[in-house]
């Protein structure tokens, strides 16, 4: 019996759900609220081959791989990985096969999106040193200048 008919009785929920603590299959109403996407945004997902739902009808379905694929392409997106490069992550999480060089060119990358994060975070960090600067002198000219004006 597939996973996803293996009903065990309570509320209609089945094995593979009580283990995770989530559905086999969820709908893209679902999906968009679980994870704050909007339905537009999965479509183009699916559009670029980053998530691939089974059809019922008009209905897409979703499953866990597609939820743990676009879990995936969010913290890519939000790390600052490009589409591209978010699909060849994903191809690498697909293989799981351990191909040594494949996983090797993973990290590096990883260490590099890191070295630019890195990067950034130092200049603005920067940026918000000068701008407070800048507030503190601007603030004392603004108080010398209502103090003489009142």
């Amino acid at each position: 019996m597939d996973e996803v008919d293996a009903v065990d009785g309570e509320g209609g929920r089945d094995d593979a759900e009580m283990r995770t603590g989530g559905p086999a299959t969820i709908t893209i109403g679902e999906l968009a609220r679980e994870f704050g996407v909007t339905l537009r945004t999965l479509r183009f997902y699916e559009d670029k081959g980053l998530i691939n739902p089974r059809r019922d009808g008009t209905a897409r379905i979703y499953s866990r791989r597609d939820r743990a694929r676009l879990r995936l392409v969010l913290m890519g997106k939000r790390v600052g990985f490009s589409l591209s490069e978010i699909r060849e992550m994903l191809d690498l999480y697909d293989l799981r096969d351990g191909q040594v060089p494949q996983m090797r060119a993973a990290v590096d990358r990883f260490n590099e999106q890191i070295a630019v994060l890195e990067r950034q975070k130092r200049d603005i960090e920067q940026a918000l040193d000068d701008l407070k600067r800048t507030i503190t002198v601007v603030s004392g000219m603004l108080r010398e200048r209502e103090a003489s004006d009142g």
